[in-house]
């Protein structure tokens, strides 16, 4: 997994409109950049709907909030639709930015095993360079977890 210091992978992927995004591009500004498993879950919506909750204050402070999950840019609309979500989703369907960032491999759930998301939050700082990892996040309180990092 990336840690504070290392810098945002160069990798394309489309967001929810099917429009190419790099986490680069993002340059200049502060990044919430977080992992989640899957649109519609209890865990993952309640983490969405916190962000999306407090994106005012979040883009006040400036922030920038980016989520990314396996799912694709259909399911990421119907996500957005249905929480009125004002940030970018990622589709990394192809989990090209789970493995490049480390948050993608062996879980367990129920006595299951299977290969899935990590959900881990990374904060990255206008140089494009990693500041801080969340690995135990709080999805009711995940924007109190960033804004405690600056305080």
């Amino acid at each position: 997994m990336l840690e504070a210091g290392a810098k945002v992978p160069d990798i394309t992927v489309n967001d929810q409109n099917g429009t190419p995004v790099n986490l680069t591009q993002f340059k200049g500004k502060k990044t919430i950049v977080y992992f989640y498993p899957k649109d519609d879950t209890p865990g993952c919506t309640a983490e969405a709907c916190n962000f999306r909750d407090n994106y005012e204050s979040l883009t006040n402070k400036g922030f920038v909030v980016v989520g990314i999950s396996p799912d694709d840019e259909k399911k990421h609309q119907k996500f957005i639709g249905k929480h009125d979500l004002p940030f970018t989703l990622i589709a990394d369907t192809d989990k090209a930015l789970a493995n490049a960032f480390g948050v993608w491999g062996p879980k367990k759930f129920m006595g299951k095993e299977f290969d899935g998301i990590h959900r881990t939050t990374f904060v990255v700082n206008e140089e494009g360079i990693i500041s801080h990892v969340i690995k135990k996040v709080d999805t009711k309180n995940s924007t109190q977890q960033i804004l405690d990092l600056f305080e």
